[in-house]
């Protein structure tokens, strides 16, 4: 195929000549990272022969509602986790018993099958624990040290510990599910949330260490989940998702109680309602004494299977294996009468549009990295809840100072950082409040100025966060709204671009991004278009202001081709569709070039809008799976891309006029790679790991 890059090996030791990548907190040096697989789609030996080395700088927390939850929608983020080594812990908050019946309900006979809930708990939870040994040892019969944990007093809870690498554990708090996706129950996570049920019951599984139930209060789930953070001290929290899309076709439910009332979307009630006792525990947590800052990512749940596969088919095949595991799909006997596995899974991922997908609620942004007056680069992301900065030691060194808080509560999912043409910095968020004293369970759009100058050596401070409201008022509407994208245009209007609950794209304007306009929204051509989240902005050299975003069908642009007006629908882009956010940079003389991932494979394509020119693919780069928003830059003549490749590491390509081939190595990393010039003139990626740290990568 024209443009087509040549396929590179990869190595397990990063090549210092070829891309250079420091570490730090104040420390310049050569960064190793040794990868878990040598070649695309996983090593030769596809589980690995024996647990990774224990490590300490990093902890993952994974926050469910079932015990199928993480292997569908965290993976395969979850497994490489469980293969770094890590202490690496999931907690469950119900039990999934659903109806009690270990079968798919098209099984002959089905319903004449006893409801046997204790025991169908237990085969989910031994489906779990074999998968979860299956991932971190190759065996999925490794053994378990089973026994009670006491997370609040007068409280147990089961606790799982895999013998081989007992930094892995999983807790089952055992609390009855919802057992319907949509219809409305008090006995449920989202009753006990929304208060229609004062205490919520456990179910104690067949064969359980925990020997009676407990009735729960909405508080003493948040209570647990902050004893679980407190006990771990994670780096990375992943949750479910807790802000799911609405469903096109609203159900009626009467007779409901108004309390239970409320939009239906397309994701089960309980993942939810999970992600929001983790949003309050986390609240909580950070407004204790902790030792270590923590992120969050959030997981898009049975939405997936309405948009592009993100996985390459490797990748697809190798989570549906873990999933067959968990599954039982094989009727191999674990030595427990109660089940080795969640028959209502079975053999069905292969066929199920959950499994080719991994996608976080927040797209990512490519502009949280941006040079200071003296030459500097800071970075900027979310921990605790909070904006923080990490500053480079000196210009152009790629060592990296410890974080500083710079503001904010509450922040989720990324912050984006604007440079102004005087230098100074703007951040941009979304803010989420939870509900409680009269307030509203809701989002909207933030924003800090920076505070005078940067002081030299020193971190920029801001002001206050503002409220940028939301285009929807409706407090519920408000949850679906999606991240904010600032650009400056020449005169230094700034545009706050963000998907409303219908998928307009809808802006504000602002003065040097101040004195901010109403919300109005982007016009478009004929039909009424929904995009996704992940849209893009960039001014070219001409000055012009570029929007792309994109559906589930194509990519549509708007541009501004009048000074100080509002970008206008610029025709049909005829391009296809992409898997995830995509990234826009302007070309030298005008026009913009765009880069995204293409379904079903995860390649990343490029296609270039020329000036008074029409948009066609020029690029198609070697397969490295992965998946997500690519960084690009483009500095004259020279183009580099990185990206997350299928084991959850930042890939970089350099090249003249299109991109070159991948170098070898990487590091493993959270949301997307920006790419930037440093003090040196070189153009530099960074990438923040999963221990909270700066690495910047020369190609």
């Amino acid at each position: 195929m024209p443009g087509r890059i040549s396929q590179v090996p990869r190595r397990r030791v990063l090549q210092v000549a070829c891309a250079g990548l420091v570490a730090g907190t104040g420390t310049v040096g050569a960064w190793q990272w040794l990868a878990p697989g040598a070649a695309h789609g996983g090593s030769a030996q596809e589980f690995p022969a024996r647990p990774a080395k224990a490590v300490t700088d990093q902890s993952f927390v994974h926050v469910i509602a079932h015990p199928d939850d993480s292997l569908y929608f965290m993976n395969p983020e979850l497994e490489q986790s469980v293969r770094s080594g890590a202490p690496t812990i999931t907690v469950c908050l119900t039990g999934g018993e659903s109806d009690g019946r270990n079968a798919l309900a098209n099984t002959p006979g089905y319903p004449r099958l006893p409801e046997r809930r204790p025991e169908f708990v237990r085969a989910r939870i031994n489906g779990l624990r074999e998968a979860t040994a299956q991932m971190a040892t190759g065996d999925w019969l490794s053994p378990w040290k089973v026994e009670t944990l006491t997370l609040l007093p007068g409280f147990q809870v089961e606790l799982q510990t895999l013998k081989a690498a007992p930094q892995v554990q999983l807790i089952f708090m055992e609390l009855v599910e919802a057992r319907f996706i949509r219809v409305p129950r008090k006995e449920s996570l989202r009753g006990l949330w929304l208060g229609v049920t004062p205490k919520l019951t456990t179910l104690v599984p067949a064969h359980s260490p925990v020997k009676r139930t407990y009735l729960y209060s909405r508080q003493q789930v948040i209570d647990s989940l902050v004893a679980v953070f407190e006990r771990y001290r994670p780096t990375v929290v992943r949750t479910l998702d807790p802000n799911p899309t609405h469903r096109a076709v609203q159900q009626q439910f009467p007779g409901v109680a108004p309390e239970l009332a409320g939009i239906s979307h397309y994701d089960h009630q309980d993942h939810t309602t999970s992600a929001y006792f983790a949003q309050a525990a986390l609240a909580e947590y950070w407004g204790r004494k902790h030792a270590r800052p923590t992120a969050v990512d959030s997981y898009i749940g049975y939405e997936v299977s309405l948009l592009p596969s993100n996985l390459d088919a490797a990748t697809t095949r190798h989570k549906v294996k873990i999933l067959d595991t968990y599954g039982w799909a094989d009727g191999k006997d674990c030595g427990d009468p109660a089940g080795c596995g969640d028959r209502k899974v079975g053999k069905r991922s292969k066929d199920v549009r959950w499994s080719n997908n991994c996608r976080t609620r927040a797209p990512g942004t490519q502009r949280w990295v941006q040079p200071l007056p003296d030459g500097r680069l800071a970075a900027f992301s979310l921990l605790d809840g909070a904006a923080h900065c990490w500053t480079e030691t000196r210009p152009g060194t790629g060592g990296w100072s410890r974080p500083v808080r710079v503001g904010g509560s509450m922040l989720e999912g990324q912050v984006q950082v604007l440079r102004h043409s005087d230098g100074t910095l703007q951040l941009f968020s979304v803010r989420t409040q939870l509900p409680g004293r009269g307030r509203d369970h809701r989002r909207d759009v933030v924003t800090a100025r920076q505070n005078g100058r940067t002081p030299r050596g020193g971190t920029p401070s801001f002001g206050d966060w503002e409220s940028l409201g939301s285009p929807e008022a409706d407090p519920e509407r408000s949850m679906e709204v999606g991240q904010p994208l600032a650009v400056a245009d020449k005169d230094g209007k700034v545009y706050v671009f963000v998907r409303d609950w219908a998928g307009n794209v809808l802006f504000r304007t602002g003065e040097r991004g101040r004195d901010w306009t109403d919300w109005e929204r982007l016009p478009v051509e004929d039909e009424p278009v929904s995009v996704l989240d992940g849209m893009d902005a960039v001014l070219d050299d001409k000055g012009r202001l570029h929007v792309v975003a994109a559906d589930t069908k194509t990519v549509h642009h708007w541009v501004s081709e009048s000074d100080g007006e509002p970008p206008q629908p610029a025709g049909s882009t005829r391009l296809p569709t992409a898997s995830g956010p995509l990234s826009l940079a302007p070309l030298s003389g005008g026009g913009v070039r765009l880069a995204m991932r293409q379904p079903g494979t995860a390649r990343v394509i490029v296609a270039d809008r020329p000036e008074n020119g029409r948009w066609r693919v020029t690029s198609e780069c070697a397969d490295i799976g992965g998946y997500g928003r690519v960084g690009l830059a483009v500095d004259g003549r020279t183009v580099v891309v990185a990206a997350r490749d299928d084991a959850g590491r930042v890939r970089v390509s350099k090249g003249s006029g299109r991109p070159g081939p991948w170098h070898p190595g990487g590091v493993a990393h959270r949301f997307t790679p920006a790419v930037v010039k440093d003090a040196r003139g070189h153009v530099v990626t960074v990438a923040l790991g999963m221990d909270g740290s700066p690495r910047t990568v020369r190609a």
